[in-house]
């Protein structure tokens, strides 16, 4: 170990992170890191009723191996899976198909270095855990890490640093007692007559939030009911839309009438009367 590590959190068991027991058609690349050998074996079994399990080996394969090692044993000898179980394997016989098992070796893939984490594990071990890999890194500090394995441990926690001198670390109320008592793990790297502190805590899970697509299924409305609402929706609107036109075209003019009516308003005046308002209109003027 290079620097002294500090861990005051509960760690939390696979139990805890798990809400709802897990099957192989519910299990994918990330939670696959909850469990451990023997419920590899415990699900398979409980999967080996259905119906498109041969049909999906590989796929459910694929993602066992993505947390632990597989391997299958052809010479089924007793001193042959000894050797396996001397190596941290367990054994157990899994059914392919409906006529058919192997048996199989499996391990957890351990996370001892930096370059083990990855974005589907790093939800998947503690803050304990992390702190104990991170003082695996060769005594290197936080900047030591390169910007990808960052990236990865600042997805699923919490992360600051600091660097003080050894007797100004651990001065009370300082910087480390606040994170402590907040529930962060520390490590501590000494630099010198320095001290490097790094310290993390686990981020909560995101809640998904409910969108009306949700709302809508949940209601027991499909794409279908969704489809009927706007067609409903258009025709209103193509009907408001027609009435409006039928509107505009009562309020239309015929030409033939208004031209009649200002001419009929225009001549309909005496000519007699016509010139007298003329000659006074002519008087009106010479005045000014």
């Amino acid at each position: 170990m290079w620097g002294k590590v500090y861990t005051f959190a509960a760690k939390k068991t696979m139990d805890m992170r798990q809400q709802k027991a897990l099957t192989l058609k519910t299990l994918n690349k990330s939670n696959v890191w909850d469990i451990q050998e023997n419920d590899v074996f415990r699900i398979w079994e409980a999967a080996e009723k259905e119906s498109d399990l041969k049909d999906n080996v590989r796929h459910y394969a694929d993602i066992i191996r993505s947390a632990f090692d597989i391997e299958e044993i052809k010479v089924d000898r007793p001193e042959v899976v000894s050797k396996y179980e001397a190596r941290g394997f367990k054994v157990g016989l899994v059914k392919i198909d409906d006529n058919a098992k192997v048996k199989w070796a499996i391990k957890k893939r351990p996370i001892l270095r930096v370059t083990d984490l990855t974005y589907e594990n790093i939800r998947h071990i503690s803050a304990a855990k992390l702190i104990e890999v991170l003082d695996r890194n060769f005594g290197g500090g936080w900047d030591s890490l390169s910007q990808s394995v960052k990236d990865i441990i600042e997805s699923g926690f919490e992360v600051s640093t600091t660097v003080l001198p050894k007797d100004r670390l651990h001065k009370k109320g300082g910087m480390f007692d606040k994170k402590t008592e907040d529930g962060f793990e520390a490590l501590e790297i000494e630099k010198g007559t320095w001290v490097e502190a790094i310290f993390v805590k686990e981020k909560p899970e995101l809640e998904k939030v409910s969108s009306r697509l949700d709302d809508d299924f949940a209601g027991g409305k499909g794409l279908n009911d969704r489809d009927e609402d706007n067609e409903d929706d258009e025709d209103e609107v193509n009907g408001s839309e027609r009435q409006y036109k039928d509107d505009d075209d009562d309020d239309s003019f015929d030409e033939d009438i208004l031209t009649e009516e200002s001419y009929r308003t225009t001549f309909e005046e005496d000519n007699d009367e016509l010139n007298m308002e003329a000659e006074n209109i002519g008087e009106d003027e010479d005045n000014y």
